[in-house]
């Protein structure tokens, strides 16, 4: 019986380093960014467990404010087609992924873009919220979320909104009149206060929510 019980102590001695050793103790630093004379076009933002919030500049450039860390950090980068990307990038052990995640302070990302410049904005996060507000796209926006929450405040696009989340809400207003979209929506385990199809328009919106709600108001 001493053996068993000098194994089991054993056992949860292990396991309990285990998750010491795995939870998150990465240093984070706040850094920003700025496009400068960089001409940008299109932006697209590929990362992970990270809340986005997306606005308007004051100016033609772009800005992100985040967060690095060791461990995990962005890498911002533009090519000769003027196309910002962004992606989140580890530098991890196979034991630095079972521990917590870094205070949610560290994993917002905060955006300013040029209002009415950039042709597409391409975004895609997981188990964090993305909030766009009162921006204009020359021509397309994309949101992908997985775990999270899209929401829209007083968007406009030149040509289509396409929106998908799961386990989550797509929600606000966009800019236009009724008439002026064609519209796809397909949902799952939620509501939807619009029709499923609706042809007939300039613009295209397309939503498709999966364990979620979608409650898109239209506004002039």
């Amino acid at each position: 019986m001493k053996k068993v019980t000098v194994l089991l102590l054993a056992l949860v001695s292990v396991f309990v380093f285990v998750l010491t050793g795995c939870s998150n103790g990465d240093t984070f630093a706040e850094k920003s960014y700025s496009s400068g004379v960089n001409v940008i076009e299109r932006i697209t933002l590929e990362v992970e467990n990270r809340e986005l919030e997306i606005t308007a500049s004051e100016d033609n450039q772009v800005y992100i404010t985040y967060f690095d860390g060791k461990k995990e950090y962005l890498d911002i980068s533009v090519n000769e087609n003027k196309e910002l990307t962004v992606k989140l990038l580890y530098n991890k052990n196979w034991t630095d992924y079972f521990g917590m995640k870094p205070s949610a302070e560290y994993r917002k990302l905060s955006v300013k873009i040029p209002d009415g410049l950039i042709v597409a904005l391409s975004v895609k996060t997981t188990n964090e919220n993305v909030r766009v507000g009162a921006i204009s796209v020359k021509e397309n926006l994309s949101l992908n979320v997985e775990g999270g929450n899209i929401v829209c405040e007083r968007v406009a696009v030149g040509k289509s909104i396409n929106c998908k989340a799961k386990n989550g809400d797509i929600t606000g207003s966009i800019i236009g009149g009724w008439d002026d979209f064609s519209i796809t929506c397909k949902i799952k385990k939620g509501d939807c206060n619009l029709p499923l199809n609706k042809e007939n328009g300039e613009k295209s919106f397309l939503a498709d929510c999966n364990n979620g709600d979608i409650n898109i108001e239209f506004i002039k």
